[in-house]
């Protein structure tokens, strides 16, 4: 998986490049980790139609009495956890280890579809029954 092109924006601060997180309204450092979820976001909102005000950004969750935070929440119409995406940057590998955080947090969210980017690749799970399936395409958003 490539991501598509997004319009972003970019400004120069203090030295530093920012981009403006239109989920969270405000400007970010653009790190290698925030462009891949930038461009996952704008894939999300932009190409698979999914509701832009069901998305949290940088989830804050409590798992083992530490605080951790989920790149990105989908929610479904009934304000529930239904997908959770850990971004990564592009060079790193989509290992165990990655999918292995995601799960974990996934411990705290409850989410039935997990997924793990670095921009280049994609991996989804569907979680059934505490049942792992990797799955090939993306869940369509539910309509209910």
């Amino acid at each position: 998986m490539n991501l598509p092109v997004a319009d972003l924006r970019l400004r120069k601060q203090e030295q530093r490049t920012q981009i403006y997180d239109a989920f969270r309204k405000r400007w970010v450092v653009l790190t290698p980790e925030e462009w891949v979820r930038q461009h996952f976001l704008h894939y999300l909102v932009f190409h698979l139609k999914f509701p832009a005000n069901l998305i949290a950004v940088e989830k804050s969750l409590t798992l083992n009495s530490l605080s951790k935070r989920a790149d990105i929440v989908v929610f479904d119409r009934k304000l529930q956890p239904w997908m959770l995406v850990e971004c990564k940057k592009v060079e790193v590998k989509l290992d165990q280890s990655v999918f292995d955080q995601a799960a974990r947090y996934n411990l705290v969210m409850k989410v039935p579809y997990l997924l793990i980017t670095n921009g280049m690749q994609l991996l989804a799970a569907e979680i059934k029954n505490g049942q792992v399936d990797f799955i090939q395409d993306l869940p369509d958003f539910p309509m209910l």
